[in-house]
């Protein structure tokens, strides 16, 4: 049964607060993944296949919390998952900052990701059952634009200045603040407990989904390779760590807009430009000789990415009342990005950054199929009128 103290519900200034703190913590790899990667390259001297390993460990068991979480949603003791989950993760990474060895380092970020993982589904499943989950997720979303700003422009130099262990420190506090603050998670209304708990999904729900673990991956696979592509490019590190603080600007903005815009573009539609366009984005990151190009393509390229996944977001919350599908998001997203660091390390270490460009081309255009299946499926692309 349900825990949390009456009064504190998704949509009061308390209940926002804490769910923007629990999404940006949760969703800490789609901000720190360059950075991630790049620490233990350069700082503990890992290849960029063993250093996406380890990032995809916390991946990996984030996606199996979640997947375990998400049809279970209406049942479990949400409070209680989320600051056990927020707690765990914030002692994984204290442990990983105290380790150097791969063989440490890999378990110690599954468990990390697992706990955290659990605690993110809780905290998605909670904003889709809210009174408007589009307008509270592009709230959340940009809510964790800011904290990527900040990230950006604090942590890099403290990594340059304290070595790479500073990184898995930062997160243990995080996590450690998110449990805290955890403790006053919001419920949801009990009329609503009951409605929608049980059932199949409907399969449009289902391609969107896959949609959205579609363009996940894309981000992953040229995320991760930012800041190797940049210095292998010839690109100094204070080039790119500065175009990170860009890109985290950038980033304040696309949530904000998605929530201003929800009742003028179809959701559906939006997906169906935002595919191909991440894809030819990635391949410009992946084949740019010039700065300029490679830092105008990579200060928008997330930002596709949030947009579109603010007015999925809603769609799917429309599509399944129950919350179920989207306690499923952190899935969603991280399935394509446990496999996305380590494919596309693999890739760029046999094939190059001309293979990662491929790649890129060929998950976009598995994305927009499946969005183009959602638009079959719920009929209603021409019907929604836009600007």
């Amino acid at each position: 049964m349900q825990t949390n103290p009456p009064g504190c519900a998704p949509d009061s200034g308390r209940g926002r607060a804490i769910l923007m703190l629990c999404h940006f913590v949760g969703m800490v790899d789609l901000v720190a993944l360059p950075v991630w990667v790049g620490a233990l390259v350069k700082h503990y001297g890992f290849d960029l296949e063993h250093a996406v390993m380890i990032v995809t460990a916390f991946l990996a068991g984030a996606v199996a919390a979640s997947l375990v979480a998400a049809p279970l949603f209406n049942r479990l003791p949400r409070t209680a998952c989320v600051v056990a989950g927020y707690g765990v993760a914030a002692l994984a990474f204290f442990g990983a900052s105290q380790a150097t060895g791969f063989g440490v380092l890999v378990p110690l970020h599954l468990l990390a990701g697992a706990a955290a993982g659990m605690a993110l589904s809780v905290t998605h499943g909670t904003i889709g059952r809210s009174a408007n989950p589009h307008k509270l997720f592009a709230i959340v979303g940009t809510a964790l634009g800011v904290s990527a700003v900040l990230f950006y422009a604090t942590v890099p130099p403290a990594i340059a200045l304290h070595g790479g262990s500073i990184l898995f420190k930062v997160f243990a506090g995080l996590m450690a603040l998110a449990a805290v603050a955890a403790l006053g998670f919001p419920r949801v209304a009990s009329r609503a407990e009951q409605a929608g708990g049980s059932g199949p999904l409907p399969r449009a729900a289902w391609w969107a989904i896959f949609g959205v673990s579609s363009m996940a991956l894309n981000q992953a696979l040229t995320y991760s390779m930012l800041d190797r592509v940049g210095i292998m490019r010839g690109f100094s590190q204070e080039q790119v760590n500065g175009l990170l603080v860009v890109c985290g600007l950038v980033n304040l903005l696309p949530a904000a807009i998605a929530g201003l815009l929800q009742n003028r573009l179809n959701p559906v539609r939006v997906a169906l430009v935002a595919a191909p366009l991440q894809a030819a984005l990635a391949v410009t990151i992946t084949q740019s000789a010039s700065f300029t190009q490679y830092a105008l393509a990579a200060s928008v390229y997330s930002a596709v990415l949030i947009f579109m996944h603010t007015f999925l977001f809603g769609l799917i919350a429309r599509l399944d009342p129950s919350g179920r599908a989207l306690a499923s998001t952190p899935a969603m997203m991280m399935t394509g990005s446990a496999i996305g660091p380590a494919l596309a390390g693999a890739v760029a270490m046999r094939a190059g950054f001309d293979g990662l460009a491929v790649l890129a081309a060929v998950v976009g255009v598995a994305a927009t199929l499946f969005f183009s299946l959602v638009a079959r499926r719920t009929g209603r692309v021409a019907a929604v009128p836009t600007i």
